[in-house]
C-alpha cells in the first residue's frame, strides 16, 4: 500500500485564555485521536503533539506544546490534522475496514460488469454509503450511492482492488430505465 495521508480531526477553535484548542476528531473513539503520534497539517509541514486535556460538548480539549494564549489557538482554527495511514492499527474483524481504504476501489456486479469505483464514503445518519462514480444509469452524470452493507456488498477485496457488489432491485430497475448513455447502444 502507498504512503497515504488521512484527515482525522480537524482544530475548530479555541478554548479559554491559556491556549487550549477545542479539536473535532473524526476517528470511532474522538479520544484515540492521540493515540496514533504526531499530526500534521493538510501541506506535512507543521507538527502537532496534541495532549488531552478534556472534553466539551463533543469535542476533545488539547494543549499543543508552545501554544499557551488564546490569539495563537484561535490561529490554528480550521487546522485539518493528518496522520500517516500506517500508523493507524489492523483491524481485528475481517469484514472491517477504514473508509480511505475503500476510496478508490472497483466496483463490479455479480456478472462481473464493471459499474466505476468507490469515490467516497458518506453518511448521512442511516448508515454508510458508497459513491460509486462512473456507474452506468446512476444519477447526477455517473454516481450512484450503494448502502455499504453485506446484503448489498458481499465481498470486499483490498488485495485485488474491488469490490463485489448485489445492487438492491429498486436501483437495478432504475438503471434498466435509465437506458444507454449518450449513443451507447446497450448491447456489444
Amino acid at each position: 500500500m502507498a504512503a497515504q495521508r488521512l484527515c482525522v480531526g480537524a482544530i475548530v477553535g479555541a478554548h479559554g485564555v491559556r491556549g487550549l484548542l477545542r479539536v473535532k476528531s473524526y476517528t470511532a473513539a474522538p479520544e484515540d485521536l492521540v493515540a496514533y503520534g504526531a499530526l500534521s497539517d493538510e501541506a506535512g509541514r507543521r507538527h502537532f503533539a496534541l495532549s488531552l486535556k478534556g472534553q466539551s460538548k463533543g469535542l476533545l480539549l488539547a494543549a499543543i506544546e508552545g501554544v499557551t494564549e488564546r490569539e495563537a489557538a484561535q490561529a490554528l482554527a480550521g487546522t485539518r490534522l493528518y496522520l500517516e495511514r500506517a500508523a493507524l492499527p489492523a483491524l481485528a474483524e475481517e469484514d472491517e475496514f477504514y473508509q480511505a481504504d475503500l476510496i478508490g476501489l472497483e466496483v463490479v456486479d455479480k456478472a462481473g460488469r464493471a459499474l466505476g469505483r468507490v469515490k467516497a464514503v458518506q453518511n448521512y445518519g442511516a448508515g454508510d454509503l458508497l459513491e460509486v462514480e462512473g456507474a452506468p444509469g446512476g444519477a447526477a452524470r455517473g454516481s450512484l450511492l450503494l448502502p455499504f452493507t453485506k446484503a448489498v456488498v458481499p465481498e470486499v477485496d483490498l488485495a485485488a482492488g474491488r469490490l463485489l457488489v448485489v445492487p438492491p432491485d429498486e436501483l437495478e430497475t432504475e438503471a434498466e430505465e435509465a437506458g444507454p448513455e449518450d449513443g451507447e447502444t446497450g448491447q456489444g
